[in-house]
């Protein structure tokens, strides 16, 4: 009966392994969880770069568009 039932789990566990309906949302939920983590981590380094990219564009925008 043991040999039996360690037979099926394999069989289920090789079905299982093979079958791939649901991988695609399982990735995309993965890569989805690393990039907030990085992004949580990061968090003060991107909020400077953005900070530093937007002054940047506005003190271009202002050397286009001067104010009159």
């Amino acid at each position: 009966m043991k040999a039996y039932v360690t037979e099926v789990v394999k069989n289920k566990a090789a079905a299982l392994w093979q079958e791939e309906e649901g991988l695609g949302t399982l990735e995309l939920i993965l890569i989805i969880g690393v990039i907030i983590i990085i992004a949580l981590i990061f968090k003060k380094e991107i909020t400077n770069l953005i900070t530093s990219l937007l002054s940047k564009v506005d003190t271009k925008s202002n050397e286009f568009f001067p104010d009159k």
